[in-house]
């Protein structure tokens, strides 16, 4: 069922001090009883109002000026254009939705991204593009980033192995041969800030990250497992920390490929750390005052921005925390 494109509420729990990244209010109505009109997509994709961009390789082109107008400071953009000025492609078009002016947004797969000859427009990925973009710009490179992904890496039929064709304006394949339709796929991960009975923090390091750089335990939820269930198996297989109560917070869609992070709070009733090694390099309990002289001394790199792993750590931590250095 569509929602309606005003989004009157915010998804911010009470108690976070900042919001968390691609969740916020877009304006953005994904009208998809729309999908499967041929006719209203037509109509839809050459009316004049109509803006498209190009996604590929989960980047897409964003403009950065250098001047803002009328003493107003200049804001990142995502590069869009009329359909009628889109680069030309059959298929992987794909319609995310509109907004309350009734303009309508698609997004275009392709193998590159298009030139640009002014100097201000670049590709970026949404992890960077997230924090720069406005939240209907956000949310629309979100969407496209998660279906160019699905739609790259699910082109036969796991049924037969044939060759799906796109349907539903890039929001199903459909298998010609025995009549199976596949729909984009939505991996759940748990993603917890674990207290202890000290009100102490467990932060981990994972073994790719550069040194200093900890944040959250977080891990995907297996099959026949609850969400609670998962918080509790991923925090003792990574940490050896042994979980009580657990109490979801908030949740963020992590299209990297195809997550949905699923945020929480747990209590933890063992103290004593014993890391796996494979995924977790380092673990540590920090105290507030820890964690804050940590912080300034450089030793501990916070969580980017983006991520719900930063709101996780300020909902316990009372405050914002630093930005990270890139």
């Amino acid at each position: 069922m569509s929602t309606t494109s005003s989004e009157p509420f915010t998804d911010r729990p009470i108690g976070l001090t900042s919001p968390i990244g691609l969740t916020e209010p877009s304006g953005i109505d994904r009208a998809a009883h729309h999908r499967l009109d041929e006719a209203w997509l037509a109509a839809a994709w050459s009316h004049p109002t109509t803006r498209v961009f190009v996604v590929s390789g989960g980047q897409v082109l964003i403009d950065e000026p250098t001047d803002g107008t009328d003493g107003e400071e200049a804001r990142t953009e995502l590069v869009m254009t009329p359909a009628f000025e889109a680069p030309v492609t059959e298929t992987h078009r794909y319609f995310l939705g509109t907004d309350e002016d009734g303009v309508s947004y698609f997004a275009l797969q392709k193998d590159a991204l298009p030139g640009r000859m002014d100097q201000s427009a670049r590709p970026a990925g949404l992890r960077e593009a997230g924090l720069l973009l406005s939240p209907r710009e956000a949310s629309l490179v979100t969407h496209a980033v998660a279906l160019e992904n699905w739609q790259r890496l699910h082109r036969f039929c796991s049924r037969c192995g044939e060759r799906t064709v796109i349907a539903a304006a890039g929001h199903i394949r459909r298998c010609p041969a025995c009549g199976a339709e596949h729909y984009p796929r939505t991996d759940p991960a748990v993603i917890m800030l674990v207290t202890d009975e000290h009100d102490r923090a467990l932060l981990g390091r994972q073994v790719h990250w550069p040194e200093g750089r900890f944040s959250t335990l977080a891990g995907f939820v297996e099959p026949g497992e609850s969400i609670e269930q998962s918080v509790r198996r991923e925090v003792f297989e990574e940490a050896g920390v042994t979980v009580g109560p657990v109490e979801y917070v908030a949740s963020q869609p992590w299209p990297f490929p195809s997550s949905l992070m699923l945020g929480f709070m747990a209590k933890a009733i063992s103290s004593e750390i014993n890391v796996d090694g494979e995924e977790i390099h380092e673990a540590r309990w920090f105290s507030r005052e820890d964690l804050a002289a940590a912080f300034e001394s450089g030793e501990v790199l916070p969580p980017y921005g983006i991520s719900i792993a930063a709101r996780l750590i300020e909902l316990w931590y009372g405050k914002p925390l630093p930005k990270p250095s890139h």
